[in-house]
């Protein structure tokens, strides 16, 4: 069964445990995973720029990722935000937990 996956990263664990709570709780995606803190290395504004960032993984069905995605980038806390969704084969009995969870 084919699951959507979004992709984002926020700057802290409180930031991403609030984003992922608030998704999960609109009933948007089934399951919000935050990830251990790293540092991303990018440019901004012509400046190097470096910052620790967590990774903010997001499941929901296919039906539901365009609703998931607009709500993620008007609650995100970045001007720019890094929103990466595809689709994925999951195995059937979790495809289906995540069905029922996203209304």
């Amino acid at each position: 069964m084919i699951l959507t996956r979004i992709l984002t990263t926020l700057p802290d664990t409180t930031s991403a445990q609030a984003l992922g709570k608030a998704l999960v709780t609109a009933r948007l995606v089934a399951c919000a995973h935050v990830s251990a803190p790293g540092t991303s290395f990018y440019i901004w504004e012509g400046q190097e720029e470096h910052s620790p960032e967590v990774q903010l993984w997001l499941k929901t069905t296919p039906d539901r990722a365009a609703e998931a995605v607009a709500e993620l980038a008007r609650r995100h806390p970045y001007d720019c935000p890094m929103i990466l969704s595809d689709t994925v084969e999951a195995n059937p009995a979790y495809a289906a937990w995540v069905a029922e969870q996203v209304v």
